[in-house]
C-alpha cells in the first residue's frame, strides 16, 4: 500500500480501489454515499488486504482418490 493510495483513499475513496475490481468499487462508492468516515476504512481494509492469498480452499490431490476433500 503506497502513500499516493493512502491520501487518494482519504480524498476519495472510490477512486483508490478502482483496480481492485468492480465489487470493491461498488462496496466502497456505497459506503462513501452512506458516510465520508466508512468508505475511507473501507478503502484502506480493502487496500490492506493482501493479494497473494487464495480466496478459495485448495485441497491436497493424490493419485488413488478421485474426490475433491478426503476429511
Amino acid at each position: 500500500m503506497s502513500v499516493f493510495r493512502v491520501i487518494l483513499s482519504i480524498i476519495f475513496p472510490p477512486l483508490a480501489v478502482i483496480d481492485k475490481g468492480c465489487g470493491s468499487v461498488l462496496i466502497v462508492t456505497l459506503l462513501t454515499c452512506a458516510g465520508w468516515i466508512p468508505g475511507v476504512i473501507g478503502a484502506l481494509v480493502i487496500l490492506n488486504k493482501q493479494n497473494n492469498v487464495p480466496t478459495y480452499p485448495t485441497y491436497p490431490t493424490t493419485t488413488n482418490s478421485r474426490r475433491r476433500c478426503d476429511y
